[in-house]
């Protein structure tokens, strides 16, 4: 069924997105750059890239659920999409703008700023692998019971 093929590819430009910035990518970037600052604005960038992406695709997929009249407000998938468009907002319009403040305010390492950004990044880095770990939940057990 062609809805079937929306949502795979949906899905799959979803966390193929996630695991290729947030795994490969951006780790590249300080790995192979020396300015650490520069790798940290264009992780920043594809970051935010990559939840647009997921916002839509994920929001696409919401739509598809509720036309496709399979009930899904019982079906934990669209629950765990939910949680994964929740956890994407969180970082996007929440915890990225503060780490762009802080950034912009200069890290002295061991300041107060250095902190914050510390426990934000990781609060940050924690949201984006539990979407990583969502998004591969999805792709394994498919969008629908029994598909």
């Amino acid at each position: 069924m062609m809805i079937d093929r929306v949502e795979r590819l949906l899905l799959t430009v979803w966390v193929g997105c996630l695991w290729a910035v947030g795994l490969l990518v951006a780790p590249t970037l300080f790995r192979v750059l020396d300015d650490r600052k520069l790798a940290g604005t264009v992780a920043g960038d594809l970051f935010s890239q990559v939840a647009i992406i997921g916002l839509v695709c994920g929001i696409a997929l919401l739509v598809i659920a509720y036309t496709q009249n399979y009930r899904p407000q019982k079906e934990w998938r669209v629950w765990l999409i939910v949680v994964m468009i929740a956890l994407t907002v969180i970082s996007r319009f929440v915890l990225q703008p503060m780490i762009v403040d802080l950034r912009s305010q200069g890290i002295v390492p061991g300041s107060d700023i250095a902190k914050t950004f510390g426990m934000l990044h990781g609060i940050s880095s924690a949201l984006y692998m539990a979407n990583c770990v969502m998004g591969a939940v999805l792709v394994v057990m498919g969008l629908r019971r029994g598909r």
